[in-house]
């Protein structure tokens, strides 16, 4: 029995020491530290994934845009130009802005509407002064050259401006529309004047300008003045104006209150017309 007690012993502490080597091996690849950097990695790859789709949500852009000039200082009053601009055209035109009161606001009511007429058919800040609104007419320019120049540093295409949009030639004069389409440079502008109407209040004449074969700009060179009839024509021809570039044609609404100067009108427009289409 005692002979065997030693061997008893060593095999005891043989046990102990394998015991004690299984338990460290299976502590070890719980503190093994490149796991816990692997298990970290992958919530940071997840939240960069999570933005990517926010550096691209903002690059679309809306092809018709408003652009607003400076404003421009008067003797007379303040005067803002904005435009609403489309594929890089100039659309419509207003004054956000203009002399009010008294003589200033009459004549700001006459000269806006041909002010605004204009800036749409010439595309630039290149329009005609209305007579008796020098300073409105200055100070609209002004706005308008600053919203032009504003709408070409936004990336709004320039030197496009050859003509109204195409396809859409309705009641327009038929002639050269087709030909020299591909040319190189502006499209050419030609001004037909039509044939003198008379009316109980005096003559009216309508002279167009025709690019593309499209109405571009439409004026009364002749309308009836003095008294209350020079008021009338004040009031109509700017309108009788804008309805013939917006229609295309001669079939525009009569103006309430001048009659006889829009029927004038409408008859000098139609030879117009008929002139530019032959």
């Amino acid at each position: 029995m005692r002979k065997s007690h030693p061997i008893r012993r060593a095999v005891l502490a043989g046990a102990a020491t394998v015991s004690g080597i299984v338990l460290l091996l299976s502590l070890k690849p719980a503190s093994d530290p490149a796991s816990a950097s692997a298990a970290g990695a992958a919530p940071q790859q997840t939240a960069a994934a999570q933005e990517a789709p926010q550096g691209g949500s903002g690059a679309q852009r809306t092809g018709t845009q408003s652009v607003t000039g400076d404003v421009a200082r008067t003797e007379y009053g303040d005067v803002q130009v904005r435009l609403t601009v489309s594929d890089g055209r100039i659309t419509a035109a207003e004054a956000v802005r203009a002399p009010q009161g008294g003589v200033s606001g009459q004549k700001s009511e006459l000269a806006v509407p041909k002010l605004n007429q204009e800036a749409v058919a010439a595309q630039n800040a290149n329009i005609d002064t209305v007579s008796g609104a020098t300073y409105t007419s200055g100070g609209y320019k002004k706005s308008l050259q600053s919203a032009l120049d504003r709408m070409t540093a936004s990336g709004a295409p320039s030197g496009s401006s050859s003509g109204a949009p195409s396809g859409s030639s309705s009641g327009a004069p038929s002639g050269s529309s087709s030909s020299g389409a591909a040319g190189s440079g502006a499209a050419q502008a030609r001004t037909v004047t039509g044939e003198t109407a008379q009316t109980d209040y005096g003559p009216v004449q309508v002279r167009i300008t025709v690019t593309d074969g499209r109405i571009t700009k439409a004026e009364a060179v002749q309308a009836p003045q003095g008294g209350l009839s020079g008021q009338k024509s004040e009031l109509a021809v700017p309108k009788l104006n804008q309805e013939a570039v917006a229609a295309q044609n001669a079939n525009i609404d009569t103006v309430s209150g001048a009659t006889y100067t829009s029927g004038g009108y409408k008859k000098s427009l139609q030879s117009a017309l008929d002139k530019a289409g032959g």
